[in-house]
């Protein structure tokens, strides 16, 4: 039979019952609602999308076993394909390609779906994640700048083009997009994302705090990795502003615990844990906890910017499995997906090895791997507020390092920092520090 799904899209059902789960997949996953999972309820209907969206969600997972367990329902919706749309075909050899590794092949499926099914916004949103793990940040915003036209009145599109705008450092498109999302509909935690990077990139870090603090309320019935991750740029403000113990509070009651087992729960958890320390906020027995899950993750490799959070966060926790990691990642960056295989060899490889030093207290090896990587590092993915962590690493690591070249380059380092963030006492003080082993004065 033939339906509509809920933004207008022709669906084709053997089960009409299956009808409210492909909704479930189509809002719950613009939402970042946890009901996009409703979906597998439905995965006894051989219909091709009801079987996509089944393999979509096992894919997420972001873990060894993610194509396997999305093989059988991708199988299911290709062995049904000839019965399907035009649009449901392109978006289950998306999704195929994708299971292949063959991120360049999915986008422009992707891509290719918005110019001709804009209001497809489960697939836009799908393609904006592919870009934005392969760190094509002008194709998440032409995604979503496609869309537009055909499906202005979804608050969510908006959201979504509030990232690619702020991703592609169009700070006032950006923001102007997030308050239209959030005016549309209050509950758009993506808009509320978007906003926060804002606010965090433009130094508006008091005010960033107050308008996420004031819009938390909506963050319910979301995905594991949306309410830890706005929770997480709470953290991120508070940490900035000197609130060490609030800081902590939101990390231990809001960013680890709520899905341990998942990736981004994972990254989220190893990036603040590094960020208290590298702000001077003590950790305690932090990392041990969360390095048992970490070490489950030897051999996923699913995205460079995974493992080396992974990485860090086992050699931070002391563990001998960060060598391990560290090899299987060099044996495996050869033999990469095309798509991404310099990404592996040329930046996750010596970030790695950068990483692992810097976690050790082998500084001048962090800063020779670090280096080499920061310049090409948006194309590991992840966003400018997450691979700010790298360049932490690497200016504590330039600070540590103690020599009088390697302090005169934190110093630079620094004080654009400062004076792009006039607010942050976080790094008032570490360039007070620096210059005071320099000879100089503290500068404001």
């Amino acid at each position: 039979m033939r339906s509509t799904d809920s933004l207008g899209n022709p669906v084709t059902l053997d089960d009409a019952a299956s009808l409210p789960a492909v909704n479930a997949f189509v809002e719950g996953f613009i939402a970042c609602e946890a009901r996009a999972v409703d979906t597998l309820a439905a995965a006894h209907d051989p219909s091709p999308l009801v079987q996509a969206y089944c393999a979509t969600l096992h894919l997420f997972a972001e873990s060894k076993d993610a194509v396997a367990n999305a093989r059988p329902f991708l199988e299911r919706a290709q062995a049904g394909a000839s019965r399907a749309t035009p649009r449901e075909q392109r978006y289950i050899d998306a999704v195929a390609a994708w299971a292949a590794g063959d991120i360049a092949r999915a986008i422009a499926l992707h891509q290719e779906q918005a110019l001709e099914h804009p209001r497809d916004l489960a697939s836009l949103k799908l393609g904006q994640y592919h870009c934005f793990n392969s760190g094509d940040c002008p194709g998440m915003l032409r995604l979503a700048l496609a869309a537009l036209p055909a499906a202005g009145d979804v608050a969510y599109l908006h959201g979504m083009a509030a990232f690619g705008y702020e991703q592609c450092h169009l700070m006032r498109e950006a923001e102007a997009s997030a308050r239209r999302a959030i005016m549309m509909r209050r509950k758009e935690p993506w808009a509320h994302h978007a906003l926060g990077h804002v606010m965090l990139t433009e130094g508006r870090l008091a005010e960033g705090l107050a308008v996420m603090r004031a819009l938390s309320d909506t963050w319910v019935g979301l995905n594991s990795f949306m309410v830890t991750h706005n929770w997480w740029h709470v953290a991120l403000f508070l940490i900035d502003l000197g609130r060490d113990a609030e800081a902590l509070e939101v990390y231990d009651r809001e960013v680890w615990g709520v899905v341990k087992d998942y990736s981004q729960d994972q990254i989220g958890a190893v990036s603040l844990l590094a960020r208290f320390e590298l702000a001077g906020i003590p950790v305690e027995d932090r990392w041990q906890d969360l390095a048992s899950h970490l070490a489950q993750r030897l051999d996923d490799h699913v995205l460079p910017f995974l493992d080396l959070q992974y990485l860090y966060g086992l050699a931070r926790a002391g563990r001998d499995e960060a060598d391990l990691l560290l090899r299987n990642i060099e044996s495996f960056a050869p033999h990469a997906p095309p798509s991404s295989r310099d990404a592996w060899q040329r930046v996750c490889v010596p970030a790695a090895h950068g990483l692992r030093a810097h976690a050790r207290g082998d500084f001048a090896a962090a800063i020779d791997g670090l280096g080499l990587a920061l310049p090409r590092l948006v194309e590991i993915g992840g966003s400018h507020a997450q691979r700010d962590l790298f360049e932490q690493v690497y200016l504590d690591a330039l600070v540590r390092l103690g020599t009088e070249a390697s302090l005169a380059g934190a110093q630079g380092i620094l004080q654009q920092q400062v004076n792009r963030q006039p607010e942050s006492l976080r790094l008032r003080k570490q360039a007070a520090a620096v210059c005071a082993r320099l000879g100089l004065p503290a500068f404001g």
